[in-house]
């Protein structure tokens, strides 16, 4: 019995601490494998929608030194194939670090609780449904996207949450939206890894077609 619930514990651990935006397939046991897309019914509504995304150039893993970020290329599907308008969180606090400094800077926000300041605003209130986009960083989204989860109130909205990652599938980001957001319908969670984005249109497509936002 000891040993059962030490495996069950070890494995839960493995889930949680996924560092920054992955760990190698092998190391990693996640709730959904290869998390592409929920069981979510159709939730496209008749009002606007818009993608809400950070995402990070520069030194990623896997894929090396990138001019635009894994997760901004999903974004700029979504808005090419259903017409969403788009906010990008931008920050300048990551730019120019080595993917092992950006790991440590982010645990570290993390388990401080930090909340970096970002770019711009919107006005949220023109929208009905927002696409929630992010690396997975230790696990969920990263800080400077709780700066913009308090500072707006998304409540009585559709909210689907997506991410890029090597490995944790959407770790707890789309519960963290929920429980941000608890009278929000947060439906249709989607993830890709971000080595494959780059030829991964028609599987966002695919996505966006079950949610009824693509024909």
């Amino acid at each position: 019995m000891k040993t059962m619930k030490y495996i069950l514990a070890s494995a839960l651990c493995m889930l949680v601490s996924t560092a920054c935006s992955g760990t190698k397939k092998s190391e990693v046991n996640v709730n959904e494998p290869e998390s592409e897309v929920s069981q979510a019914e159709a939730v496209k509504t008749s009002g606007k929608a818009l993608v809400v995304f950070f995402s990070h150039a520069g030194d990623n893993y896997a894929v090396g030194n990138i001019k635009v970020g894994n997760t901004k290329i999903v974004a700029d599907y979504i808005s090419e194939i259903t017409g969403a308008d788009q906010f990008e969180i931008k920050t300048s606090k990551y730019d120019g670090m080595a993917y092992k400094p950006l790991c440590d800077l982010a645990k570290e926000e993390q388990q401080k609780g930090e909340l970096p300041e970002y770019e711009g605003s919107v006005d949220v209130s023109a929208y009905d449904t927002i696409f929630i986009g992010g690396p997975v960083w230790w696990g969920t989204y990263p800080q400077v996207m709780f700066t913009f989860f308090k500072k707006y109130d998304l409540n009585g909205k559709t909210l689907i949450p997506f991410t890029t990652h090597e490995g944790s599938g959407l770790g707890q980001c789309a519960n963290d939206v929920k429980e941000t957001y608890p009278n929000a319908n947060v439906t249709g969670e989607f993830s890709i890894y971000g080595h494959e984005v780059r030829e991964g249109k028609d599987r966002v497509e695919k996505w966006l077609k079950k949610l009824g936002f693509a024909k």
